[in-house]
């Protein structure tokens, strides 16, 4: 169903095709009645009703904790109805259901029934339960992989503004005298249409897993999709990652009505605009993500994402702990002093940084589940979350309770964070590495890709390349959207930093058979179980660095590897690629000390940012590989202008 990569030049042209439009306008409708609906009712019981059961500092906590419960109680279903029905037959049940809740709700306001209220609420809570997955699980049907990172920047962007415009409706309109209860029940039905209209366009996506047996125990299923999430670590990893994520910014969101009055000594306009400043900084890093990436799932910015959202919370400390006692202040008045300038930076780039740890992992997510149980997978997402939410209310009191100030509180979750950040990155080195070859190509090299839609979306494939440098295998990585297994020489992995690089990548040593026998096979033997895995594996046939800048003659070691993954059963095509312009870096051996070719001895050899490219080639299949053929191919490859 996906359209090729090339006729979209940004993900806002997905707004105008039909597979992404009535689904992004579909799910945001949905968000912003979820909030216009809630803070409505919110203001009104706080404001307006004088509820003896219900007091005003309870309101929130009680709205807040009805909404998350059906979470808990049926995202293990609904992920289950997600793989078994057809999305779109899922979306419009959705949105009929949301129909009759504001129906309802429309009945609740006008009347001022506060107990009807309540159960709108736990009943908007199961339509978000409902919709969450199979919000996430379409996009990776209907988009490539190219498209699935900037598609997930619009829907988060999308998100976080439909809460902004929604709140901010819902309070506008709630206040109105006389008509308010009446026009937030219009306009609560008239979203609910609305969305439900867009539905109706929403292009067919068939059901995943459509023989699947329903199991209606919300635990053991809860349980079983975890189970499921965890045969792939790095899936499971980044679910904990996305639910820190959520707990994060519970911390910052939950606290900003005191923040900004018993801090910035601003008034409740004030408290809005931090809600405004948070939601602008999570859509702009949403958006930037596809740009980043270079329009692939590109985890490498996931490590870049969590060191702005500590940097950043704990700077907001530094920023907001010495403000000087004053009356509360409007907008106008906050905006006039310098020194909250830089709360509101700290508190956007904060934000920002929010954005682009969270889209990468969302499209991790969904690329590397298996599409039979994503929509599983997703749910026991939204439960994690939901749990995490829950722990950063309580945690979040507790410090506050002990004596903590708020911008101690953001400190503390600032040092947590980078500390979680830093077990997460050395339990899953994938993102580090990413991460690695992300700065690479981005502030050493000026990297330029062509060809990368060669590389195999799935499945296994073999990738021989040409040997120019030390960071040969950095770059191959961040052209490749998959994971990567390296065959290297076993002297890369003493050099101290780069050792310990490849070492966590865990790429593969080879040594030559007479100097180590038992390494040379243990090699092959590895290879051989990557590809049975259905990964790739990367080989630099030459099996040295160039000490010329030649292409020197490919050796047979990719005849073993092919003929030990015919007897296993695998017809293994092979990529030629091409490194180009990268000889005469400082990781390539151009200088001469003591009559021997060495490299990385004259830092900034050619400066920063200078020019390097990948091409690569069309896969030769299996049977007509031949290391001379192959040769010849990434010859071919060098030889193409620049």
């Amino acid at each position: 169903m996906s359209e090729p990569a090339s006729t979209h030049p940004n993900q806002f042209a997905l707004l105008g095709q039909r597979r992404f439009a009535p689904f992004f306008w579909t799910q945001f409708c949905g968000a912003a009645n979820d909030n216009l609906f809630k803070f409505a009712f919110t203001v009104m019981v706080t404001y307006q009703l004088g509820v003896s059961w219900l007091p005003p500092s309870m309101a929130g906590l009680v709205i807040g904790a009805l909404f998350i419960l059906p979470f808990l109680l049926f995202s293990a279903t609904s992920g289950q109805l997600t793989d078994k029905w057809d999305k779109t037959r899922m979306f419009r049940l959705v949105k009929n259901l949301e129909i009759a809740i504001m129906l309802l709700a429309a009945w609740g306001f006008v009347s001022a029934n506060v107990p009807v209220l309540l159960g709108c609420v736990f009943l908007m809570g199961l339509h978000s339960t409902l919709f969450g997955p199979v919000k996430f699980a379409y996009l990776p049907q209907v988009l490539n992989e190219r498209e699935l990172t900037g598609g997930n920047g619009m829907v988060e962007m999308g998100t976080f503004v439909a809460i902004l415009l929604g709140n901010v409706a819902g309070g506008l309109l709630v206040a109105v005298p006389e008509v308010g209860h009446a026009q937030v029940a219009l306009a609560c039905v008239g979203l609910a249409l609305v969305g439900r209209l867009c539905a109706q366009f929403i292009t067919h996506a068939p059901a995943t897993d459509p023989g699947l047996v329903i199991n209606w125990n919300p635990f053991t299923e809860t349980w079983r999709n975890l189970q499921l999430a965890r045969e792939k670590p790095v899936v499971f990893r980044s679910l904990l990652g996305i639910s820190w994520m959520w707990f994060f910014g519970a911390v910052f969101l939950a606290q900003f009505p005191s923040f900004a009055k018993e801090v910035l000594h601003g008034d409740e306009h004030v408290a809005s605009l931090l809600l405004v400043i948070f939601s602008i900084g999570i859509g702009i890093g949403s958006l930037l993500c596809e740009v980043f990436s270079r329009r692939h799932v590109e985890i490498g910015l996931v490590p870049l994402g969590a060191i702005g959202m500590s940097v950043f919370a704990i700077d907001l400390y530094f920023a907001a702990r010495a403000l000087p006692a004053s009356d509360l202040m409007g907008v106008g008045a906050f905006f006039a002093q310098h020194r909250h300038w830089r709360v509101m930076l700290d508190l956007g780039l904060l934000a920002l940084s929010a954005g682009i740890y969270s889209v990468p992992m969302y499209a991790l997510i969904q690329m590397r589940s298996q599409p039979t149980h994503r929509a599983r997978i997703i749910a026991a997402n939204n439960i994690l979350n939901a749990l995490f939410m829950i722990a950063s209310s309580v945690l979040a009191g507790a410090l506050l309770s002990a004596g903590l100030s708020i911008p101690q509180v953001f400190l503390a979750t600032g040092i947590a964070n980078a500390v979680v950040a830093l077990y997460v990155f050395l339990l899953v080195p994938e993102y580090l590495l990413r991460f690695v070859a992300w700065v690479a190509t981005h502030f050493i090299y000026r990297f330029r890709v062509r060809g990368d839609e060669n590389i195999p979306a799935d499945g296994p494939a073999v990738l021989v390349c040409n040997h120019v440098s030390f960071v040969d295998a950095i770059l191959l990585m961040a052209a490749s959207p998959r994971p990567i297994h390296f065959v290297m020489d076993y002297r890369i992995f003493q050099r101290p930093v780069l050792g310990w690089l490849f070492r966590l990548a865990k790429a593969i040593p080879i040594a030559p058979h007479k100097e180590d026998p038992a390494t040379y096979e243990a090699a092959f033997a590895r290879s051989a179980e990557v590809l049975r895995e259905g990964d790739l594996l990367a080989i630099f046939p030459e099996g040295a660095i160039t000490s010329d800048g030649r292409l020197q003659p490919f050796r047979a070691g990719i005849m073993k590897i092919l003929e030990q993954a015919q007897r296993d059963g695998l017809a293994v095509p092979v990529v030629p690629m091409a490194l180009t312009n990268l000889w005469g870096s400082f990781f390539s051996r151009i200088e001469v000390r003591g009559g021997r070719n060495v490299a990385m001895v004259k830092p900034l050899r050619r400066g920063w940012l200078n020019p390097v490219g990948l091409e690569v080639g069309t896969a030769v299949p299996a049977p007509q590989v031949s290391p001379e053929l192959l040769q010849q191919r990434v010859a071919g490859l060098l030889q193409q202008p620049q």
